[in-house]
């Protein structure tokens, strides 16, 4: 069905008719001699490429993707990734060329403290830059990321119109370069987006078979073309060196008319991602440093750089020179992305008036607020010694939160049973026609696969996150988040809230033995910056968990969560507190008492995290009865309670003359534990795991290493 908020709208047209005249071309030049420059001046970085894909960036920016100049949040607009972020002059040159928010000064800042033109495009910090790239194939990846989030948005906001027509229709565009086809992520992910018919994205393989070792004949001669035909790509080749047999090249054209041509025909597919393999000579027309390894990643050189502005006509004696009028005529995109954006916004308009609800919800979502009810969704457990495994809690919280949250989506590395990352009775987000006998979807679905892809996984979370505005989450075990361990990093980099899932967190696991069973993975991810590393004792925890996570928008989190049962720990009865400190990162789960349980100061304070929480609790009942108070803090979020201030931690964690020893326990290696077991005052100690397990039961193993209340009793009289 197609309704009046759509038919003035078709996005399966690229922004503008064919146009390259001599200012264009004048320009393009321009940008290449730009390139020479600011990376002369900067002494490093990566001119090859942004040299001989100038024209290619031009096409996408000026004639073929829908953008605003002056707002690069626009709704309506494409979206660009430069996955070879190495080259990120690329971009910076066209968003100066079109008047998106760098100036020519900032081009010739490139690579220096403080500009707008890092060595690699920053998400964040300069305008029109829609996710940091430069880890290769990450780029790529998240891209699919985009792809899927506007399929999921449409569903949401407008599922009833035709393609293309809906003011939610965009594509996403990618430049990718040898080293990112090459990545594995890469290859996970364009999988994924075969499988999933993502009509929306368009890749530009730049295939000039050069990377930093000079010819990828050396380790990479695969046909590219092929392999994306066999993922369920459309896939076209245009080719710049006139059917160059080998890696010579003698007769090189820039075919920019074929060029936009394969890319008219990318966007009017609808059902296939489209790849357009691009055959360039990096650095063309460089005199002597083309098509080598010497301009990829090194500043041309004087003599080169003269050389270069002497093919294309201009002043070698001149630096950031550019002709006002050619600029200017490129600056006219404003004008027509402004014609353009009037067609849009009317259409907008209409779909409001159209569809109230869903304008209500969408304005919900731009304004990032959460939903009302969001805080009476969530499940809570009452005390249980047999107890629930945290990932089967946070499951049921997931199932809560469906109706409340539809902006809330995700799903497992094929291990949703394990993972328990399905939303009961929410469709897969799969083509209809893919659907089987276990899992049936629709191209709107919520409930994501990925398959064993873990790598890829993460990248589109990130990008499903970062690129819109809807919240995913993905799952996997523990142990495997070293597979995606890039992303997560890039994720903190950004500052993107995507949720990882991870689960089976220790040897507590059992019997799949030590290569399943996480030992140094904790310590490991929260050495990351600005990842919230998150492990919840009980399922009240877990509960108060995910509310947490879901209130922070401005960092990502992992999930850690058991196989096994543990305790429903009692809440707001025998001294045990409610599980909302759980948003404070620590707390006091149960306080010091004496004979008659009086509270009493404490003489030894036990801080546990996870499975082993419940341990701690335990090991305080034997000390108790021994006349020794003892406090249990449940400490779920090292990160959320470092933010806390001074006194709360004082108060949490008393230090100075006569303060209780401590004792951590938390089955992995003691590393992250030092800082909060060792002070000036108090003495300390590690109740940890320094080795890798075995297969086994996995209570036994548990008990085995020492996570028994006996052995943490044991551990802390030492101490006194």
């Amino acid at each position: 069905m197609t309704d009046t908020a759509s038919t003035a709208l078709d996005r399966t047209l690229p922004a503008r008719d064919f146009v390259y005249d001599e200012q264009d071309r004048r320009m393009v030049d321009t940008l290449k001699v730009l390139a020479a420059d600011a990376v002369e001046k900067a002494g490093h970085g990566h001119p090859g490429t942004a040299i001989s894909l100038s024209p290619v960036a031009w096409q996408l920016y000026q004639n073929v993707m829908h953008l605003d100049p002056s707002d690069d949040r626009w709704e309506g607009r494409d979206r660009f990734i430069l996955s070879a972020g190495h080259a990120s002059l690329i971009q910076y040159l066209q968003l100066f060329a079109a008047g998106a928010g760098l100036e020519l000064e900032d081009i010739a800042a490139l690579r220096t403290e403080g500009s707008l033109t890092p060595g690699h495009p920053e998400y964040g910090h300069t305008h029109g830059v829609e996710v940091t790239t430069g880890p290769l194939g990450q780029g790529l990846a998240m891209a699919v990321g985009f792809a899927y989030e506007q399929r999921r948005l449409r569903g949401l906001m407008d599922p009833d119109a035709a393609p293309g027509t809906s003011p939610f229709d965009h594509h996403v565009f990618v430049l990718a370069s040898d080293g990112d086809i090459q990545e594995g992520v890469s290859s996970e992910a364009s999988s994924l987006a075969g499988h999933q018919e993502l009509g929306n994205l368009v890749v530009v393989y730049d295939a000039n078979r050069i990377s930093i070792e000079d010819d990828t004949d050396i380790s990479f001669t695969e046909d590219v073309a092929k392999r994306y035909k066999a993922y369920g790509w459309h896939v076209q080749e245009v080719d710049w060196s006139n059917g160059a047999q080998g890696h010579e090249v003698t007769e090189y054209t820039e075919g920019v008319q074929d060029l936009y041509e394969a890319l008219v025909a990318a966007k009017a597919e609808t059902g296939r991602p489209s790849l357009i393999k691009l055959r360039t000579v990096i650095g063309w027309p460089s005199p002597t440093k083309q098509n080598t390894g010497g301009i990829h990643g090194s500043k041309l050189g004087g003599d080169e750089v003269v050389g270069l502005k002497e093919a294309l006509g201009f002043d070698p004696q001149k630096s950031f020179d550019v002709d006002p009028e050619v600029l200017a005529h490129a600056r006219s995109i404003s004008e027509r992305s402004a014609a353009y954006r009037e067609t849009w916004e009317a259409a907008f308009a209409a779909w409001r008036e159209a569809h109230p609800e869903n304008a209500r919800l969408y304005d919900r979502l731009a304004s990032r607020e959460l939903p009302a009810g969001f805080e009476d969704a969530f499940p809570s457990w009452d005390a249980d010694e047999k107890g629930v495994a945290t990932r089967a809690a946070s499951g049921k919280v997931l199932t809560a939160l469906a109706p409340v949250m539809p902006e809330l989506w995700g799903g497992s590395a094929d291990l949703a049973g394990s993972n328990n990352t399905t939303m009961e009775g929410e469709p897969s987000f799969i083509p209809a026609h893919r659907s089987t006998a276990a899992w049936q979807g629709d191209p709107f679905g919520r409930t994501l696969h990925f398959g064993i892809r873990e790598f890829a996984a993460g990248a589109i979370v990130n990008g499903i996150t970062i690129g819109g505005l809807t919240r995913a989450y993905m799952g996997t075990f523990l142990t495997f988040s070293d597979y995606m361990r890039g992303a997560v990093r890039l994720a903190a980099l950004m500052g993107t809230p995507a949720v990882y899932v991870w689960t089976h967190d220790s040897v507590g696991l059992g019997e799949d033995g030590p290569t399943h069973q996480p030992v140094e993975h904790l310590a490991a991810l929260r050495a990351i910056p600005g990842l919230d590393v998150v492990r919840p004792a009980d399922a009240n925890e877990t509960a108060w968990a995910w509310r947490t996570i879901l209130q922070h928008r401005d960092r990502p989190a992992g999930l850690v969560l058991t196989r096994q049962n543990v305790p429903v720990l009692p809440r707001g009865t025998e001294g045990f507190a409610p599980a909302d400190g759980v948003a404070r990162g620590a707390y006091v789960l149960v306080d010091g008492a004496d004979a008659s349980g009086a509270a009493a100061p404490a003489r030894v304070v036990l801080i546990a995290t996870g499975s082993e929480v419940s341990v701690a609790v335990g090991a305080r009942e034997l000390l108790q009865a021994e006349g020794v108070p003892t406090r249990v803090v449940s400490a779920p979020c090292l990160e959320w309670f470092a933010e806390q201030d001074e006194a709360y931690r004082a108060e949490v964690l008393p230090d100075g003359p006569g303060a209780p020893v401590r004792v951590s326990v938390e089955a992995g290696i003691a590393m992250p534990w030092h800082e909060l077991t060792v002070t000036q005052s108090s003495r300390g100690a590690r109740v940890s795991l320094e080795h890798y397990g075995e297969s086994a039961d996995g209570p036994h193993l548990l008990k085995k290493y020492g996570f028994s209340p006996e052995n943490v009793a044991d551990t802390a009289r030492g101490l006194l």
